[in-house]
């Protein structure tokens, strides 16, 4: 996982060596590098502090600082579609959205816009192959309350795999914990990293992070009540009443 003090540079370029001053700790936190199938999609979240809540976010893309350019803001939407934007204030998260992946597809920046000021910022790259070395089935996942639920994050190197949570801590080993919820992994099939959540709660729901070595792949959890489905019989007609969320729809 990646964080950035905020500085005072006088050097720009993250590739060189920086000459700073310390104007105060912020930071952006988000991936470091994500290795994504080429003609997919790809959603990176960018965490940032409360205070900038009500900030502007965006996207900008090249290698350095000094030469990108606006992808994509929270005020203003890409018209091509190609890049999307979502702000979560209430989890300090913004999310973005790369579609239709090219090798030309690979310097990023996640940016919280400051007025009278520096820009925020962090730094991630792309790695735009035919096979992805570290992948999920899908990377946006649904579990339920009190319920397990179990990732498979595809590899193909044989280093140690970690699961984490986006700024939290992660897990090394067999077992572990996020935020109080056990969490157990296991590599019975060759090249499948197995991570099972157990005993789900609704604070469970973020984003959080597969990874080997320096590769990442973000994955978004999101917890909620378990549908409760009745089947019901009038006539010749069966008929199925679903509560979810402490509300009833009858067919």
């Amino acid at each position: 996982v990646a964080s950035e003090i905020r500085l005072t540079l006088f050097n720009l370029s993250h590739s060189n060596t920086l000459f700073a001053l310390v104007a105060g700790v912020h930071s952006i936190t988000t991936v470091s590098k994500v290795s994504v199938e080429a003609g997919k999609s790809i959603s990176i979240p960018c965490l940032y502090g409360s205070k900038y809540q009500n900030h502007v976010k965006y996207l900008c893309e090249g290698q350095t600082w000094d030469s990108c350019r606006y992808a994509v803001k929270t005020n203003e939407a890409d018209p091509s579609g190609k890049y999307l934007i979502s702000d979560e204030k209430k989890q300090n998260i913004f999310t973005v959205t790369i579609n239709e992946l090219t090798d030309k597809n690979t310097d990023y920046w996640c940016v919280v816009e400051i007025n009278n000021g520096p820009d925020y910022k962090k730094y991630f790259q792309l790695s735009v192959i035919s096979t992805p070395s570290v992948y999920v089935d899908h990377q946006r996942i649904t579990g339920y309350i009190g319920e397990n639920i179990t990732i498979r994050c595809h590899h193909s190197n044989s280093g140690a795999m970690k699961w984490c949570r986006l700024d939290r801590n992660c897990v090394t080993g067999s077992s572990g914990s996020t935020d109080r919820t056990t969490v157990t992994t296991y590599m019975r099939e060759q090249n499948v990293f197995t991570v099972t959540m157990s005993g789900l709660r609704s604070n469970d729901s973020g984003w959080y992070l597969c990874a080997e070595g320096d590769i990442q792949i973000p994955v978004y959890l999101n917890v909620t009540e378990k549908p409760i489905t009745t089947t019901t019989t009038a006539g010749n007609n069966k008929c199925k009443n679903i509560f979810m969320n402490s509300t009833y729809s009858k067919c």
